[in-house]
């Protein structure tokens, strides 16, 4: 029952959220650094290939984030 200690709880939300923030910040960069904006060009223009793309690099920043983190 080592992970229910408060530390190591509290260790493992931080963490948790220093990842979603270097993800949300990364995210925003890789889109103004692109020519369109990539939410309107996914959601409103159904652009699917630009869709699988994003998602992989959402996978690889979240891989590197997480063994960053690790």
């Amino acid at each position: 029952m080592e992970w229910m200690k408060p530390e190591v709880l509290l260790g493992s939300v931080v963490y948790a959220l220093a990842g979603v923030l270097i993800f949300w910040l990364s995210f925003l960069v890789i889109d103004k650094l692109t020519p369109y904006n990539l939410w309107l060009e996914i959601v409103e223009k159904q652009n699917r290939a630009l869709a699988l793309v994003v998602a992989a690099m959402s996978l690889g920043i979240c891989i590197i984030v997480a063994a960053a983190i690790h």
